[in-house]
């Protein structure tokens, strides 16, 4: 007979899932959008929410369904299965977002604290984090009990302390709509919730969050994929009521703040308005929760996924490796980490999309696949090295004529072109 679980472990599962994507990037971003977007703040939202809450959730849901970013990557090419889940797995953890996690926390949740910078006080700083993040990853079962039922809800109780004080008296009304924001507030939330590129760390804590329902003793891959869903939608839930009131709070705060190219900023001086001296340590508690329950998830991501592909290595082996790692990264400063990581990331993040995309459609060749991951991947790969300061104007030019090419989603039409040219390819091979 199949296990069932409790109403309360469901909402352990979506608490922790909540705090897997709630990272710091999640917690800066969506302020900086709500200054932009002024009055039409609730359109640039919604437009946000779409991609931004609802592209994770469906990549959380495909891996649920068709198994793990292993299985997915199967589906193209055994060069691609080779390749590709590992970049993922290197990128989104020990090479860009574990360390930014430790830079986050220095810069926002210790920093203001300090008397000045040092080079010392980011090496002790982002040291105990990672002895901290080692310590909680170590036992992979007990991290829905230490996340899911511990750190979460405290962290989610700051937040909602924060949204009741920021919607009852807010520092003043809404600013007016700058840039794109005025006329196209949907669309430009829309891309921008895009662009945060969550999706990759959805196909990354896929496979966490169904090994802890297996460790449940839930085994019927219906049911895995029921209560994969379900916490999903509380996590989407969780993480759209955080974006909605940090974007009401950044459109609420111009006239006090100014426009901020930041939105770490943006939270940190309006925090200290609504709350005084204790805003700054409330500001710091959040950004500390968030980025270690998103570090402890990458970590034991990238333990389990390291492990399974390579069997002759133990997970504290590995978790060990990849925190140590990360620590010296951590060390470059948040700047320099962005500036050597952000291209990789702007290559690979649109050949995930169109595998989640494509995997939510069964039985398609091969050929489909691999057409529209090269169509996706001729763009996108010049897009990281434009990124990276090699851009060539020829090349940009010619690329300017494909739609939405100045938004970064330029890879969209070539991609559809690649998927179709893939199926008659297929299409004239069964003939």
């Amino acid at each position: 007979m199949e296990k069932k679980l409790p109403m309360k472990e469901v909402l352990a599962l979506g608490f922790f899932m909540f705090a897997l994507f709630l990272g710091a990037g999640n917690i800066i971003f969506p302020p900086l959008l709500g200054q932009q977007a002024g009055q039409s703040l609730w359109a640039a939202v919604l437009g946000f929410l779409v991609t931004g809450v609802g592209l994770p959730l469906l990549a959380v849901i495909t891996i649920s369904v068709q198994g793990d970013l292993d299985e997915l990557s199967k589906k193209v090419h055994p060069v691609f299965l080779a390749v590709f889940p590992i970049i993922i797995y290197l990128t989104i953890g020990p090479f860009f977002g574990i360390p930014r996690t430790a830079t986050v926390v220095y810069e926002i949740g210790v920093l203001p604290f300090l008397t000045e910078e040092s080079k010392l006080s980011l090496f002790i700083a982002t040291l105990i984090f990672f002895l901290l993040t080692f310590w909680l990853s170590l036992n992979p079962a007990k991290l829905v009990d230490r996340i899911g039922k511990l750190i979460t809800p405290v962290l989610f109780i700051l937040i909602v302390v924060i949204a009741i004080r920021a919607f009852v008296w807010p520092i003043e009304s809404i600013g007016i709509a700058t840039g794109t924001y005025i006329e196209q507030a949907f669309s430009s939330g829309f891309l921008e919730g895009f662009l945060t590129m969550d999706a990759i760390a959805a196909l990354v804590f896929g496979l966490v969050i169904i090994n802890r329902i297996q460790e449940m003793g839930v085994r019927a891959k219906a049911d895995i994929r029921s209560y994969t869903i379900k916490a999903g939608i509380l996590a989407g839930i969780g993480l759209s009521f955080v974006y909605i009131t940090l974007s009401y709070i950044g459109a609420t705060s111009v006239h006090a703040v100014g426009y901020q190219d930041n939105g770490g900023t943006i939270l940190a001086v309006v925090t200290s308005i609504l709350f005084g001296p204790l805003g700054t340590i409330l500001l710091a508690l959040v950004i500390i929760g968030a980025c270690l329950t998103t570090s402890i998830g990458l970590v034991s991501a990238c333990g389990e996924f390291l492990t399974k592909r390579f069997t002759k290595l133990s997970y504290p082996l590995v978790i060990g490796m990849v925190c140590l790692f990360s620590f010296v990264m951590s060390n470059m400063g948040l700047s320099q980490l962005i500036s050597v990581s952000l291209p990789v990331l702007i290559m690979i993040y649109p050949v995930a999309i169109v595998l989640i995309i494509l995997s939510l459609f069964h039985s398609l060749p091969s050929s489909v696949y691999i057409g529209a991951i090269i169509g996706a991947g001729l763009i996108s790969i010049y897009d990281g090295l434009k990124e990276a300061g090699f851009e060539h104007e020829l090349i940009s030019n010619a690329f300017s004529y494909l739609p939405l090419f100045e938004h970064g989603v330029g890879w969209l039409l070539p991609s559809i072109v690649g998927g179709l040219l893939g199926f008659l390819i297929a299409k004239n091979k069964n003939v």
